[in-house]
């Protein structure tokens, strides 16, 4: 879940200023959290408070209201504040930003994937949008219980129909911002894919010049899983957190991820 939050930190500096090259500095003054660490937290919350559709609710809305120039979009900014918030058929990659949570809080794959559906359904019905989270979701899990890159990409092209043959170098040229679960998490997935380490991942995710700071949090969700976190680099990003925020993190940490943690 932290390799989501720093994947989200580094790319928010170049989410609308993007950078086509992995030469950056992965965190600068202007780094910060934005809508994918609160929504990520939020599932985090509500996966500890039972996990059903109204304990997603619940959170997002809770979490959203209380940091609400988190950078979000039109559509859910307007359902964070819905006495009766219905699902509005989006396919936007928000669904994915916020799952990776589940991936370490349930122990099967049929699990995971039902439960990221359930997490999608409440704003992104869509079947992009549920396809998005599941994917995402789908990916850590299998990292996180020794699967490898191979199998992984056989796994997801072959359950979800993603074009996972191509390196980052082929699509970084025509890669534009697309903030679309079809748009933008495949080609998050391959960053992870094409990687060598869990910094390496953050980057070949930014510099694919697209929806910077999600696909980031999407890349780094997985290569957390695959390869941990470096701890300087774990700091960096934890300390730009408030309090809230850390002890949330903290939360989920001590009491869903650490029995599991293999790195």
């Amino acid at each position: 879940m932290l390799g989501a939050i720093i994947g989200d930190i580094a790319g928010s500096v170049y989410e609308f200023h993007p950078h086509k090259s992995k030469d950056f500095p992965l965190f600068s003054e202007k780094s910060a959290f934005t809508d994918d660490t609160v929504m990520t937290l939020a599932v985090a919350e509500a996966l500890m408070n039972g996990g059903a559709e109204e304990d997603y609710i619940a959170s997002m809305q809770r979490w959203g209201r209380r940091y609400p120039d988190g950078g979000y979009g039109g559509r859910f900014f307007g359902w964070l504040f819905q006495k009766e918030p219905q699902p509005y058929n989006s396919f936007g990659n928000g669904s994915a930003m916020r799952v990776s949570p589940v991936a370490w809080f349930y122990d099967s794959l049929e699990a995971v994937e039902t439960a990221a559906a359930v997490s999608a359904r409440v704003t992104h019905n869509h079947p992009e949008g549920v396809k998005g989270a599941q994917a995402t979701a789908a990916a850590v899990f299998l990292a996180r219980t020794g699967h490898g890159k191979r199998e992984v990409r056989s796994y997801l092209s072959a359950r979800f129909g993603y074009d996972l043959s191509r390196t980052c170098d082929e699509i970084r040229p025509g890669c534009h911002f697309d903030e679309t679960c079809q748009g933008s998490v495949p080609e998050a997935i391959i960053a992870w894919l094409d990687s060598d380490g869990f910094e390496d991942a953050i980057r070949n995710a930014v510099s694919l010049g697209g929806d910077s700071d999600t696909q980031a949090a999407v890349a780094g969700a997985i290569a957390q899983a695959e390869y941990g976190i470096p701890p300087e680099i774990a700091r960096e990003a934890y300390r730009r957190l408030d309090a809230p925020l850390q002890t949330l993190a903290d939360d989920f940490f001590l009491r869903v991820m650490k029995p599991k943690y293999r790195r």
